[in-house]
């Protein structure tokens, strides 16, 4: 069964920092392109960060220089590093893995984090 375990959401006062990770069965682990998107409330979950297979990364623009992502394949982990926080960070994180397959592609989900910046 693949999973995706999120951990590492707390309360966080503005200005802070926290890394989110998340354990992804290794059996899509090496597959796949791994992202994390947020959810904030009353909004659309929303993808800010992605990372491919040979580690290239990709940023929405509110977390650029912010947010780092990265992965480690020997132990099927994806992390979430985030500096500078703001309020407006303040949202449920979910882990999302993507396999590239035909006809579609398909994708896995965490259940999430909380992260709240706060003071």
């Amino acid at each position: 069964q693949v999973q995706l375990v999120e951990s590492g959401g707390t309360l966080v006062q503005p200005g802070g920092s926290l890394r989110l990770s998340c354990a992804a069965s290794a059996s899509i682990f090496s597959i796949s392109v791994m992202g994390w998107y947020r959810q904030a409330p009353g909004q659309k979950r929303e993808l800010i960060a992605s990372i491919t297979q040979i580690g290239t990364t990709n940023y929405v623009d509110s977390v650029k220089g912010r947010f780092t992502i990265s992965r480690d394949n020997a132990k099927s982990t994806v992390y979430l590093q985030m500096s500078s926080l703001k309020p407006e960070d303040t949202a449920v994180y979910y882990c999302n893995s993507r396999i590239s397959t035909y006809p579609r592609d398909i994708d896995y989900w965490g259940k999430g984090t909380l992260v709240t910046i706060s003071s």
